[in-house]
């Protein structure tokens, strides 16, 4: 199959990606010519592939630089990905007031991931004043634009009370929203509101939903969780928790 990447296909963000997942060696190639002839969605992508080593030799410090030409050039995600590596040191000096100010362009722009990445600053006083209200404000902008992380978020504002009226009935549909929309946490919550109105059978599947996309951080903390759970089917899905976490703990 040729790789050679006509100008109105680099442009197309869909077309980029689906080419890495049929050979990433071959399209990074793409990518980086097309990156170098001024392409702005190449230039956002080659950044990525540069930080993941997708295809490509990983070189963080060259993927920072090419995520910072594009968000000069108005790219949202490329200045959102300028806050991730300012945040997490990837390529750069971790540094969370850069990355604040970076995620916040993005939010400004509409990006719904910026919204999220700068309230979770905001609500731990990452980089930023501690601000739960403003942090409410984004997770629900974002939520609002279909983001699943952020509806998850959402909901435990609400289910808590937290610089807000306490809602359980809405909390209950973000929790939803979110497990609909695929996060593993969101599933988790959504679970556990349907174990707590009886519902285990339902509960069972989210939960196991939530386990096959849960991270480790995420199992850590889930797996002692159900281990309390009063209903016995559910203690025992503890134990699968338990095992996935073994799994994915560093030697």
């Amino acid at each position: 199959m040729s790789y050679q990447l006509r100008r109105e296909e680099a442009l197309d963000g869909e077309r980029l990606k689906a080419m890495l997942d049929e050979s990433p060696a071959r399209a990074a190639q793409a990518i980086l010519v097309a990156a170098r002839e001024e392409v702005l969605e190449a230039q956002a992508l080659l950044g990525q592939i540069l930080l993941d080593g997708q295809g490509i030799a990983q070189d963080q410090p060259l993927a920072l630089r090419w995520f910072d030409i594009a968000a000069r050039q108005g790219h949202l995600m490329a200045r959102n990905m300028l806050g991730r590596c300012h945040e997490h040191g990837w390529g750069c000096e971790a540094n969370a007031s850069v990355a604040a100010r970076h995620y916040r362009i993005a939010a400004q722009g509409g990006l719904d991931w910026a919204m999220y990445n700068l309230a979770n600053l905001l609500a731990t006083g990452r980089g930023v004043v501690e601000d739960q209200l403003q942090a409410l404000g984004f997770y629900q902008q974002a939520a609002e634009l279909g983001h699943a992380k952020s509806m998850n978020l959402l909901g435990r504002y609400l289910e808590e009370g937290r610089v807000c009226p306490a809602d359980p009935l809405a909390a209950r549909n973000w929790y939803r929203r979110s497990a609909v929309g695929g996060d593993f946490r969101g599933q988790f919550s959504y679970a556990a509101v349907l174990a707590g109105e009886g519902n285990v059978d339902e509960a069972l599947v989210w939960l196991h939903k939530a386990l096959a996309g849960g991270n480790l951080n995420f199992l850590r903390v889930a797996a002692p969780a159900l281990a309390s759970a009063t209903d016995p089917r559910i203690r025992t899905l503890a134990q699968d928790y338990a095992r996935r976490q073994a799994e994915l703990e560093p030697l």
